[in-house]
């Protein structure tokens, strides 16, 4: 994912509003969800449509700024919760009509730019990549996992084919100093044999440092499993994607959730679907040669939908068995 290299362009973007807004339909009305409020190019373009409610999410208390914008102008209309998506159920929606459920996984230009959360390897200072509602920094990882939990972090989490030497240099330099991210970008340079001109040495450690202090596996996992609970018949779920971990996670849910059955023929509901979701598009929706050419950020996007077929609100899914090893390396956080 991009959220760790700061693009050249000084504006934040909605990724793919027009695909999404083409999807949920604001100007049929509606109550709709945006689990990532962020800068609020969602919720805006929604609100901008008659007979239209959002609810807002996001574990960032900055996005307090645009909340209290939006609920200005929009009065009524309008409710923001900061917290985090997994906590959807927290909520108390099961009596909504609830139309839309979005999630936008990236990241806006100006928590790239804040020097304070630490997401990007131009930053100087101490390590953080903290984005609200934490236990733990990237700098505790670093500082205290030892060195076999770091490798397994840069290698599921970012992918990174020379975890094992960064975390063995890591554990040996942080024996004499404390490592921050001055520190940390010079050991990964330091570290990997195979020079990359294309992409900075340090993009995937720090993507994979960003997905274990925010839990990222697990926060997505229990937010589309509450988001499909929350939503009523009809009822869309939208996911934009930024990197190859998170769209697998997004396409296996889909994919068991319309192929498999997820509904249990012991319901108490006599006339009931075999499946929850019905999927109209397999393939993700990416964004245009136009929009890319806009918002260079945007290239790496991917957006999946699905349509829920029924207002059952429990359902079985698998996802938790199949993304185990992830969620047990974040576990690794809950000893810092």
């Amino acid at each position: 994912m991009d959220a760790t290299i700061v693009p050249k362009v000084q504006k934040h973007y909605p990724v793919l509003l027009k695909e999404i807004i083409s999807v949920i339909s604001p100007q049929h009305g509606g109550t709709f969800i945006d689990c990532t409020l962020g800068q609020g190019g969602y919720a805006k373009k929604i609100l901008s449509f008659e007979n239209t409610n959002v609810i807002a999410l996001d574990r960032d208390l900055e996005s307090g700024k645009i909340a209290n914008e939006l609920k200005e102008n929009f009065k009524d209309r309008f409710i923001f919760k900061n917290i985090k998506f997994s906590q959807l159920n927290n909520l108390k929606l099961k009596n909504e009509n609830i139309k839309g459920v979005i999630f936008d996984l990236g990241y806006s230009y100006t928590q790239i730019k804040d020097p304070q959360k630490g997401l990007s390897f131009d930053a100087g200072g101490k390590l953080n990549m903290q984005l609200g509602l934490n236990s733990y920094s990237a700098e505790d990882a670093i500082n205290k996992l030892d060195e076999k939990e770091l490798e397994k972090i840069f290698k599921f989490f970012g992918g990174e084919k020379e975890s094992k030497y960064i975390a063995r240099n890591i554990v040996k330099e942080r024996s004499k100093n404390n490592i921050d991210t001055k520190g940390l970008v010079e050991i990964i340079e330091k570290s990997k044999k195979r020079k990359n001109f294309k992409v900075h040495n340090a993009t995937k450690v720090f993507q994979a440092l960003r997905i274990f202090v925010n839990k990222e596996i697990s926060e997505l996992i229990f937010g589309l499993i509450n988001a499909a609970k929350v939503l009523k018949k009809g009822g869309i779920l939208c996911v934009v994607t930024f990197h190859s971990l998170e769209d697998k996670i997004v396409k296996y849910f889909f994919k068991s959730l319309s192929e498999n059955k997820s509904i249990s023929r012991y319901s108490p509901v006599i006339k009931q679907s075999d499946t929850l979701f019905n999927l109209i598009q397999k393939k993700p929706i990416t964004p245009s040669d136009e929009e890319v050419s806009e918002n260079p950020s945007s290239r790496s996007a991917k957006f999946r939908y699905a349509i829920k077929k029924t207002d059952f609100y429990n359902f079985d899914t698998d996802i938790e068995k199949q993304f185990r090893n992830y969620i047990e390396i974040e576990n690794y956080g809950d000893k810092l």
